[in-house]
């Protein structure tokens, strides 16, 4: 009878630790709810991070955001899926410069994977967590007016700069943002598909990175976040660096600290700053409600870009 007794003080003590863990919790978390009351805050959702039930979690994240006053606006990508349909279809694709050549025929894939398959799943995902989310791409409202990228590189074995014609691939020369003004109004998440519209009418596909420092500036956003499948911002020994200023980023990719795939990234993240940006920040977006943990607690979860 004792031993019986014992378990259940046991699992009220349990229960007391769980209350009070969840307490401390809230506790922590109230000052920043109010410090972003009303703010907007970007989110650009890799295709890497789109894995497994990590998808479930953002949406979750997403709605809890928007439910405490945030106003959160989604940009995603898309890349191994749209890899993956292009060799279902058997196009041939390559990259320069982490970019994809998309010619005519990539193009109308590009745009199906985005607007369609990926940017629904991310819509229906939302609405199933509670909450309200609407699907868009930059051609809608002329969102994202779009110019060809014009990409000039050098070859490191003889010095010459060559013109490098990736196709239909864009970057934004404006962005309109009175349609996701007036969506945000009726309380209403935007998800957006890294697609643009030319002055002629045509489809460009833009890296995603890029929309949605595009947008964040557009929106005089407070917060940009990357979501990637790396863990952040690594110095040479490997380890997080959790916070940047904008000169010690710059240095770090002229030291080769931030190199490949990070340093358009890191890019994206300086130029949103310098455009009026509070902060951008690199995030693993396969950390379980890694959002909220970098939102709503005191240390954070990636690399923090800041002015100074």
């Amino acid at each position: 009878m004792a031993g019986v007794e014992e378990t259940e003080r046991e699992k009220d003590l349990r229960t007391l630790v769980r209350w009070r863990q969840t307490g401390e919790v809230l506790v922590e978390a109230l000052p920043y709810i109010l410090k972003y009351d009303q703010k907007t805050i970007v989110v650009k959702y890799g295709g890497n991070a789109m894995t497994g039930t990590g998808t479930d979690d953002f949406s979750q994240d997403i709605v809890l955001m928007k439910q405490t006053g945030i106003d959160p606006v989604v940009v995603h990508g898309g890349g191994p899926q749209i890899g993956a349909m292009l060799k279902k279809l058997n196009i041939q694709s390559s990259f320069v410069d982490g970019l994809r050549i998309t010619d005519e025929a990539a193009v109308e894939i590009v745009e199906m994977v985005l607007t369609g398959s990926i940017n629904k799943q991310i819509v229906t995902g939302i609405n199933a967590a509670g909450g309200r989310a609407i699907g868009l791409s930059g051609k809608d409202g002329n969102l994202v007016v779009a110019k060809k990228l014009d990409l000039i590189r050098t070859d490191p074995a003889t010095g010459k700069t060559e013109r490098v014609d990736l196709g239909f691939v864009g970057e934004p020369d404006k962005v309109n943002p009175e349609v996701l003004h007036s969506i945000m109004k009726s309380e209403t998440i935007p998800v957006i598909a890294p697609i643009g519209v030319g002055p002629k009418g045509e489809t460009f596909n833009i890296n995603a990175d890029t929309v949605a420092g595009a947008v964040a500036c557009a929106l005089n956003a407070e917060r940009l976040i990357l979501l990637t499948d790396v863990e952040g911002v690594l110095d040479q020994e490997k380890k997080l660096i959790p916070r940047l200023t904008l000169r010690e980023a710059r240095e770090l990719i002229a030291n080769g600290t931030i190199s490949g795939g990070m340093i358009p990234k890191i890019q994206t993240a300086i130029d949103a700053v310098e455009g009026g940006v509070n902060a951008a920040v690199i995030l693993d977006g396969r950390i379980p409600h890694v959002l909220l943990l970098e939102l709503f607690t005191e240390h954070g979860a990636g690399t923090l870009i800041t002015a100074g």
